[in-house]
């Protein structure tokens, strides 16, 4: 069986509110359930990720590792979120977009609790690993559900409200962070910011209870076990469909990359070349955040208001130039401080869209793979970007390495989505 050209039978929804929150007054139950589900997730997952980030000057002092072996840690656990993501994608295609996301959360809660008990950097590095299977999978397996379950009209800024949930978790972890270390020690505060960070298996709990499965998602499983046949894992990759993965892969690579070469690095800068101390960086990443979070919202009515394509090209504009301001002049650190709000704003903005985007590119019985695949590939070759942002700062500044990468990611991030079709209101079929 052939895979479907996505290009074909097109039908669009009229988007006649644009406004940012007729998605959410228009809800039923279910659907807001599915979407505070989600939203819970996106949150700690979020705060999940970000609590490495924020202890990785202690884990360099204690353990005398260097700044490369630092950022190889992350760099880890992107790469095997990219696995755990097509893997955790093609899986929701065939158990179910809310089983896989039950799985996948507590695997990664269960991993952040192996991490606070750790004994050295190796056994933390290959703990990160294995937490960053689960972390891929649950955003595969959310996103997809969000997007299905959400009315096309309104799936740009329901899905791109959810992504706001990561800057909530963000705030939470640098939060904990400021208490934990002002309460404790250093060498006990960081085990117990990975203890925090098992909180999300409380959210199973919920999930079960209340999100039921998408119906055109429980359509298109059984539309396969009637007729006998189940889409390989590299379906994805054959026919008119592989352009679509190439270029979304490409596109994905670069928004992640960016972002992580910034948010990675950023409270290193901060307290390295700023001489901040961790406490004293909160307020900086305090208006980082506030500004990723404002960025999330306006970039989820953007994309349903002018469409996905053109946040993206905006948006990586905004933050490569922003970056640049950021990380190049030599500015005070209280407008440093001022900059942290757009700086938050154009790099996390444009997350807003992608999950509307990759959900729309793919038909039904694809889902999964193709938007877990070229999500988590992104993640997998963005996850280079805090090693070798740690690895190039050993001959220059932390923040020289952090503009050449970012700028190269954001550059990469606009040439792909420019080469890819526009998907605003399009209406999803059980094919």
């Amino acid at each position: 069986m052939t895979t479907a050209d996505p290009t074909e039978r097109i039908e669009r929804a009229e988007i006649e509110d644009t406004s940012l929150l007729a998605f959410y007054r228009d809800m039923n139950a279910p659907e807001r359930r599915t979407f505070w589900a989600c939203a819970a997730g996106w949150a700690l997952d979020g705060m999940d990720f970000m609590i490495y980030p924020l202890v990785i000057g202690t884990i360099i002092a204690l353990w005398k590792v260097d700044a490369a072996s630092a950022g190889l840690a992350g760099t880890v656990t992107l790469l095997a979120s990219a696995i755990g993501g097509w893997l955790g994608g093609y899986l929701s295609d065939h158990i179910g977009r809310v089983r896989t996301l039950q799985i996948t959360i507590i695997w990664f809660s269960f991993f952040s609790l192996v991490c606070a008990i750790v004994q050295n950097f190796e056994q933390l590095l290959i703990a990160r690993a294995v937490l960053g299977l689960g972390f891929g999978g649950e955003w595969a397996a959310g996103a997809v559900l969000m997007g299905e379950a959400i009315r096309p009209q309104y799936r740009g800024r329901a899905v791109g409200s959810v992504q706001s949930g990561w800057a909530v978790g963000w705030g939470l972890a640098v939060l904990s962070q400021a208490i934990l270390f002002s309460a404790l020690p250093a060498e006990t505060a960081w085990r117990w910011m990975f203890v925090i960070g098992a909180l999300p298996a409380l959210l199973v709990f919920y999930i079960r209870r209340s999100v039921a499965e998408p119906e055109i998602a429980a359509e298109a499983r059984a539309k396969q076990a009637a007729s006998g046949h189940r889409p390989a894992l590299w379906e994805i990759f054959s026919g008119p469909i592989l352009k679509t993965t190439i270029l979304a892969s490409l596109m994905a690579t670069g928004c992640q990359g960016g972002y992580y070469a910034v948010t990675f690095w950023v409270p290193q800068f901060l307290t390295k070349e700023r001489h901040l101390s961790i406490v004293g960086s909160t307020g900086y990443l305090s208006t980082l955040i506030i500004g990723s979070f404002i960025g999330y919202l306006v970039g989820a009515w953007l994309a349903d208001r002018i469409g996905r394509r053109n946040l993206f090209l905006i948006f990586s504009i905004g933050a490569m130039a922003i970056v640049l301001l950021y990380t190049q002049l030599p500015l005070t650190n209280e407008i440093l401080w001022v900059l942290g709000f757009p700086l938050g704003f154009f790099a996390s903005g444009y997350f807003s869209g992608i999950g509307a985007f990759l959900t729309e590119l793919y038909p039904t019985r694809l889902r999964g793979s193709g938007q877990g695949f070229c999500y988590n590939f992104g993640r997998g070759i963005g996850a280079l970007f805090p090693f070798l942002v740690g690895a190039l700062s050993a001959s220059t500044s932390l923040a020289d390495a952090i503009a050449i990468f970012a700028v190269v990611a954001y550059v990469l991030f606009f040439a792909a989505a420019f080469a890819l079709p526009e998907t605003r209101g399009r209406v999803l079929h059980a094919d």
